[in-house]
């Protein structure tokens, strides 16, 4: 699982969070905890990914939240 930097658009904060296992890989936005891409999970699995977005919302905005974009280009 990797989650991104925070994303802004109209006034909106988002990041994504991407789950993989070497062959399957979703992607995921929140805080809306909704998987927006799906190549191999089964429709349980995305679910389960979704329910698990809402468990550790707090977690994964802190996770967002601490990534500075700046640093990944260096």
């Amino acid at each position: 699982m990797s989650v991104s930097g925070v994303c802004t658009k109209e006034n909106k904060q988002y990041a994504f969070v991407t789950f993989s296992d070497g062959i399957r890989e979703a992607e995921g936005r929140i805080p809306e905890c909704v998987i927006i891409s799906n190549r191999g999970f089964e429709e349980e699995q995305v679910k389960q990914l979704e329910n698990y977005m809402r468990r550790e919302l707090k977690t994964l905005k802190k996770m967002a939240a601490g990534i500075r974009l700046i640093d990944a280009l260096n």
